[in-house]
Order: structure tokens, then C-alpha cells, then sequence
């Protein structure tokens, strides 16, 4: 296998497994199946395969497994909140346009379409659905696109251990905002009707 798409350390069966989602819908379909959960971990794609559970970050790097085994690049990026977690997405392009794969705790922070030009489009279309519990929308910025083939020094397909590099990496890299600070002092709170809709499904902390 050529370096640039190297995953020899996932075993043939998780290869299998990630070999079966055939496309980036059918791998979201496989991170909602999957249930939520809130621990303060950074598991590996195998590790989240073996306890077939997973949170935002966890779900991102998943993804990004998947999507290298089908041929793609592992790209992730981190949308940086206010008042809020920040979130991470796994990317990936189809014929020149953006999509994103996501494990979210809110229905509307998931799945994307390739139908965004630039990275920016894609970041700003979590907007409307990005709140906190007070109702706040709480999305500021995005990261620069990270190639997580950088870390394959750490084994972050395959550790044992929380990979804590990769989300280390996301939060003080290079970020940039989707609009002025002049702007976010004036937005509303999300509608009830809103609010209601994106919670559907949400899992609170035991």
C-alpha cells in the first residue's frame, strides 16, 4: 500500500468493517448507531470499534479512519465555540466540494453534503445549529484542515491509550473566525421551536 494512505496497523477484520461503509453517508450512518457517551477519553478508531461507543471527537477520528480506508485523506477540523464544547468533524471532498461526517449529541451537527465550495461554507452551516442549554448559538470559528496522517507516529488508528495529541493539536491551532465579535453581541436566542428540534436524541451526563 502507497505511505500516503497507510492504515497497516488496523487488523483485516476492523479494515472489513471499515471497508463495508461504502461511502460518507453510510459512515454517519454508523457513528448515529452508535451510543453517545460523555467520558473524558480520546479513543482510538480501534478502541471505538471494540466498545462500540463514542463521542464527538471519537466519532471524528473514526470517520477519518473510515474515509482513509476507502481511499480519502484523514481530515479532520475543530469548530471552536463560546460558551460552549467545540466540536470536530471529519472532511472529505467530492468532485471539488466539501462535505463532513460528525458524532453529535445534537441532531443538527452531523452530517454534510458535498455542496460547500470552501471550508468556510461548510463551518458557517453549523451555525444555526450550534447552542448551548441557555439557547445561546455559540459557534465562532473553525481550525485550519489537519491531516491526521501527522499523527501516525502515535499509533492513532490503533492505541490503547487515549490519543490526546490529536485534540491537544485541534484546540491551539490556527483558527479562524466566521464573522466579526461585533456581530456576536448582537444575536438572538434561539426560538423554542428551534431549540427543540436540535436536542432531539440528546443525551445528558449520568
Amino acid at each position: 500500500m502507497p505511505s500516503n494512505n497507510s492504515y497497516e496497523p488496523l487488523s483485516a477484520a476492523e479494515i472489513r468493517t471499515l471497508r463495508a461503509l461504502k461511502t460518507p453517508a453510510k459512515i454517519q450512518q454508523f457513528l448515529d448507531d452508535l451510543p453517545y457517551h460523555h467520558a473524558d477519553t480520546a479513543w482510538s478508531p480501534r478502541k471505538v470499534l471494540r466498545e462500540r461507543t463514542g463521542h464527538c471527537l471519537e466519532g471524528a477520528t473514526l470517520a477519518a479512519a473510515a474515509l482513509r480506508v476507502l481511499g480519502h485523506k484523514p481530515l479532520v477540523m475543530d469548530l471552536e465555540g463560546v460558551r460552549d464544547s467545540d466540536h470536530v468533524l471529519a472532511l472529505y471532498k467530492d468532485k471539488g466540494y466539501w462535505g463532513a461526517i460528525a458524532k453529535s449529541n445534537y441532531s443538527g451537527l452531523r452530517f454534510r453534503a458535498p455542496v460547500y465550495k470552501t471550508i468556510r461554507e461548510l463551518a458557517l452551516s453549523y451555525f444555526e445549529n450550534y447552542f448551548n442549554l441557555r439557547g445561546e448559538r455559540t459557534l465562532r470559528g473553525y481550525s485550519m484542515i489537519v491531516d491526521l496522517k501527522s499523527f501516525d507516529r502515535f499509533n492513532w488508528m490503533t492505541s490503547e491509550k487515549s490519543v490526546w495529541s490529536i485534540p491537544e493539536f485541534l484546540v491551539t491551532c490556527r483558527h479562524y473566525p466566521l464573522f466579526p465579535a461585533r456581530i456576536a453581541k448582537g444575536l438572538p436566542l434561539l426560538d423554542k421551536r428551534s431549540f427543540a428540534a436540535g436536542v432531539v436524541g440528546r443525551l445528558g451526563k449520568h
